[in-house]
C-alpha cells in the first residue's frame, strides 16, 4: 500500500514539476543596447504601438499608431501607419498610412490606434481601436477642444473614451488593400465594462484564437483596468467573452500575446506604469505570472552609455521568428515627445 501511495506522489510530483519546467522563458541578460537606428523618431508626430510581421518578400512590416504635434492626440486623431526594413529592430522607412477614423455613422469614426498585426491562414489581420460620438453633431474642433480636458470637464471627451472598441480589417496582402468589418468584434461584458480595447490575440494549439483586450474593472470607484479574455473560432469572431479575469489584481495595459509552440504554453506581455511584465497560460483561460514575471525595468540602456528614462514606458510586443525572440518594442514617451524603441534580443 505504502508502495503504491509513494509511486502515486511520484508520479503526480513529475506531472506537477513538467508543466513547471515548461514556463522557463526567461529574458534577463537577453538584451542589447540601443543604437540610433533601433528608435523610430518623426518630427513633428508622436509614434506610439509597434507591431511587427515579416512579410513574402523579405521585409519586416511595422504597423504603429502616429498623430500629429500640433492640435491633435491619440484619442481623437491618431492614424495607423505602415513602414518597412530589412531588419525588425530598424531603421524603419515609413511608407502609408492604412486606415484613419472613417467618419460619422462608423462605428470607427473617430481615430484609428493601437494596431496588431497577424497573418492566419494566409490572410493578413489587422486589429486595432477605434470610436465614435453616436448621434451627436460635431466638427474637428470640436474634438480639438477636448485636448487636455478630463472626463469631469469635457462630455465630448466622456461619450469619445466609453464608445472605444476593438476591430478588425483583413487583406490577402500585406500591402493591403484592407476591408474594415464593419462593427467592432467584442463588447464589454464579464470581466470588463465600459470599453474594449487594446487587443492581443493568437491562435492556440487547439486552432481557436484567443484575444486578450482591457476593460474598466467592475464596481471600481477607482481608475483601475482588467484584462480578460474571450475565444473564437475564427480571427472575426464571433468571440465569447470569459467569467475569469486574464488580470485584475493589479492595474496592467498594452497586452501582447502569442503561443509558444516548444513550450505548449501562451504568453503575454504588458506594461504596469513601472516596468514591463510577463504572464502565462496553458490553456489560454486560466493565467498567472510567468515564472520569470519581470521582463524590463523602466530605465533603456544605449550603445553610447546613456540611459533612456522614459516618463511613460508602455505597448510592450515581442516579435518572435521561427519561434524565438528577435525584438521588444516599447513605447515612450519623454517630456512633450512620443517614439518607438525596437530592443534587440541577442540570439
Amino acid at each position: 500500500m505504502r508502495l503504491k501511495i509513494s509511486i502515486v506522489a511520484l508520479l503526480f510530483c513529475s506531472v506537477v514539476f513538467g508543466q513547471k519546467s515548461s514556463d522557463n522563458l526567461s529574458f534577463k541578460g537577453c538584451f542589447e543596447a540601443l543604437s540610433n537606428d533601433n528608435i523610430l523618431r518623426t518630427e513633428g508626430w508622436h509614434n506610439w504601438g509597434a507591431s511587427i510581421i515579416k512579410g513574402d518578400d523579405g521585409l519586416y512590416h511595422l504597423f504603429y499608431s502616429r498623430w500629429k504635434d500640433v492640435h491633435s492626440a491619440w484619442l481623437t486623431f491618431s492614424e495607423i501607419a505602415h513602414a518597412v526594413s530589412d531588419s525588425p529592430s530598424g531603421p524603419w522607412e515609413y511608407k502609408e498610412t492604412v486606415l484613419k477614423g472613417r467618419g460619422k455613422g462608423h462605428w470607427d469614426a473617430v481615430t484609428a490606434h493601437n494596431p496588431k498585426i497577424k497573418c492566419f491562414d494566409g490572410k493578413y489581420y489587422l486589429y486595432y481601436i477605434s470610436t465614435n460620438l453616436g448621434e451627436m453633431d460635431y466638427t474637428d474642433q470640436d474634438l480639438i477642444d477636448t485636448h487636455g480636458k478630463t472626463l469631469k470637464t469635457s462630455s465630448v471627451r466622456k461619450v469619445l473614451r466609453e464608445n472605444q472598441r476593438t476591430g478588425v480589417a483583413v487583406s490577402s496582402s500585406i500591402n493591403g488593400p484592407w476591408k474594415r468589418l464593419d462593427h467592432p468584434i467584442i463588447e464589454p461584458s464579464g470581466p470588463i465594462t465600459t470599453l474594449t480595447v487594446n487587443p492581443a490575440i493568437d491562435k492556440g494549439a487547439d486552432g481557436k484564437y484567443y484575444l486578450i483586450v482591457k476593460g474598466d474593472k467592475p464596481n471600481e470607484t477607482r481608475f483601475i483596468r482588467n484584462q480578460a479574455i474571450a475565444v473564437s473560432e475564427t480571427p472575426v469572431g464571433p468571440f465569447i467573452m470569459q467569467e475569469n479575469p486574464v488580470i485584475d489584481y493589479l492595474d496592467t495595459e498594452d497586452m501582447s500575446l502569442w503561443f509558444d509552440k516548444s513550450r505548449d504554453r501562451f504568453y503575454g506581455i504588458f506594461h504596469a506604469h513601472k516596468y514591463i511584465g510577463l504572464i502565462t497560460s496553458k490553456d489560454g483561460f486560466k493565467w498567472q505570472e510567468a515564472r520569470h514575471a519581470k521582463v524590463h525595468e523602466k530605465l533603456i540602456p544605449k550603445k553610447d552609455g546613456t540611459f533612456i528614462k522614459p516618463d511613460r514606458m508602455e505597448r510592450p510586443f515581442v516579435y518572435l521568428e521561427d519561434g524565438s525572440s528577435r525584438t521588444l518594442c516599447m513605447a515612450v514617451k519623454k517630456g512633450h515627445v512620443s517614439y518607438i524603441v525596437f530592443v534587440p534580443v541577442k540570439k
